[in-house]
């Protein structure tokens, strides 16, 4: 599976304030580049956190493209698919409309009747649970692949950002920084989580492009 990490953070690294709540930072051309990598996505993954702070919708938003994913054999938008491993995704949540499927990677300690109130709501349930009781991700993924996935598209947030660089699972990295400082010690970060101390995941700067009133930087492991 080939995953691409796309995010857009302040001068100071922050993906939002310490609200939690969406910031705008990049504009209309950056906006118009996510919509390009989300339709050339087979799925779009976020965090439940992401979730729960915007409630995301997570679709293709310009219609030529998705005509002309129709066209090639292709859902209208990519799949959604949310990293939640205790099932906390609302059941009214707007990624669990019928505008595209929805996957929910839970944990085996997720709440049964939780888990039937979402698949009423017509959430698709992975179970790919580690020790910790948290989502394993190398499962997951191998669990995705099965369902015909095979390019994920990752939009946030900083929790589940850092437990793909510990795992290793990035293949790239678009990050766009913004020209305004947010601050704040409690505000979220591109990679939060427990963070590293050694064996830091190194990254290979590929491309440097002004887009909008910010820069838009591009990596590889």
């Amino acid at each position: 599976m080939y995953v691409h990490v796309n995010a857009a953070v302040s001068v100071d690294g922050k993906l939002s304030s310490r609200r939690r709540e969406q910031v705008r930072i990049s504009g209309a051309d950056d906006f118009d580049r996510v919509d390009r990598i989300r339709a050339a996505a087979d799925a779009v993954l976020v965090g439940v956190g992401t979730v729960l702070a915007d409630d995301p919708h997570l679709t293709i938003d310009e219609a030529d493209r998705r005509v002309q994913r129709l066209r090639n054999a292709r859902s209208e938008n990519p799949a959604r698919v949310v990293a939640d491993s205790r099932a906390r995704t609302p059941p009214d949540a707007r990624i669990l409309d019928d505008e595209a499927t929805t996957y929910l990677l839970v944990s085996d300690e997720a709440d049964d009747e939780r888990l039937d109130a979402l698949r009423d709501a017509g959430a698709e349930i992975l179970v790919a649970g580690d020790a910790d009781g948290r989502v394993d991700l190398t499962a997951a993924f191998g669990a995705l692949e099965a369902e015909g996935i095979e390019r994920v598209m990752v939009e946030g947030g900083g929790e589940l950002l850092f437990s793909l660089f510990d795992e290793r699972l990035v293949d790239e990295l678009t990050l766009y920084v913004g020209s305004l400082v947010i601050g704040g010690r409690e505000a979220p970060t591109l990679a939060d989580g427990e963070g590293f101390v050694d064996d830091f995941p190194r990254l290979a700067l590929t491309d440097v492009t002004r887009v909008d009133d910010g820069v838009l930087l591009s990596y590889e492991p």
